[in-house]
């Protein structure tokens, strides 16, 4: 069957012309040149074989096909309209922007993420800049992973990882060390901003630290880790950062015993954040693997009487 009908353009060239009774005002609300809406409803009308507007120097107002056409398709029109956007939304809510802690993001989330793609390859992940000073109010993040801090009132955060710190050096440096004492004679590294990491697991595991130490600062958990690589020394550093080098080899534990900071890192999204798919498979995929990574302490079970 041969198509009769006008396209869609020049639908909504006569409809924006008939809401406004300007060629002007429908071209500025379009978005279009007034010439191209002009040309729009023309090629309408020679579809049609009628004239739907009536041009005068006092403006344009609908013939009575006009007014005929205005009625059939208006509603119709819209209701693509509305579908289309409905539609849009749809799919730029499988796009998930994400900002995350840039050595968290490096040391442990990006050798994950092959993993998430894998599972749902219809979201389109894109990691943004991550901000120190984050008030959460940017419009370009769906989803952020952050260390801990006093949320503001906006913030929906759940504990993630990284609470576990332990301490850890090359191969090299680990041989003959069995206890915590002769790990603390080694030089010892540490975040510059976190010095007493080194306090807290030398009290878990039941050891206090010498009264002098050999010891570097870093201000960059990529530096730190690098530099325990490098040989420099033994870091105390959180456990999810150093999975990787643990598996491999490439960093070894020589004395086994964990710490809580208290710290970590948190996942969060602005409570206002309406309904969002792709941040959702996200955020029970990230847990899932928080959860193998950090797994929960055993409950204790009363003995039985």
């Amino acid at each position: 069957m041969a198509i009769r009908s006008p396209s869609l353009v020049e639908l909504h060239a006569f409809l924006a012309v008939a809401r406004n009774g300007s060629f002007r005002k429908a071209a500025e609300e379009l978005h279009l040149t007034q010439a191209a809406v002009s040309r729009a409803v023309q090629r309408l009308e020679e579809t049609l074989g009628v004239d739907v507007l009536e041009r005068s120097g006092a403006g344009v107002r609908l013939t009575p096909a006009g007014t005929e056409l205005r009625k059939r398709t208006g509603k119709h029109v819209a209701a693509l309209e509305e579908a289309a956007v409905a539609l849009g939304r749809r799919a730029e809510r499988l796009r998930l922007r994400l900002s995350v802690v840039p050595s968290l993001g490096t040391l442990w989330l990006l050798p994950r993420l092959e993993d998430f793609r894998s599972r749902h390859p219809e979201v389109e992940l894109e990691l943004r800049q991550y901000h120190h000073d984050e008030d959460f109010l940017r419009d370009d993040i769906d989803l952020w992973i952050a260390l801990k801090q006093r949320w503001p009132r906006q913030v929906a955060a759940g504990y993630l990882v990284g609470r576990e710190i332990v301490a850890v050096c090359a191969p090299s440096l680990a041989r003959g060390v069995k206890t915590p004492q002769q790990l603390l004679s080694l030089p010892l590294l540490y975040h510059s901003n976190y010095r007493d990491n080194w306090a807290l697991w030398a009290q878990a595991v039941g050891t206090e630290l010498p009264a002098r130490q050999r010891s570097t600062g870093f201000d960059l958990v990529l530096n730190l880790v690098e530099a325990a690589r490098a040989g420099m020394g033994v870091a105390v550093v959180q456990k999810c950062m150093v999975e990787a080098d643990l598996a491999s080899g490439r960093l070894r534990m020589p004395v086994a015993g964990t710490a809580s900071t208290g710290r970590g890192y948190y996942l969060c999204q602005r409570r206002s954040q309406a309904a969002h798919p792709a941040a959702e498979r996200f955020a029970e995929w990230v847990r899932g693997q928080a959860a193998a990574s950090e797994p929960a302490p055993p409950v204790a079970r009363r003995a039985a009487h």
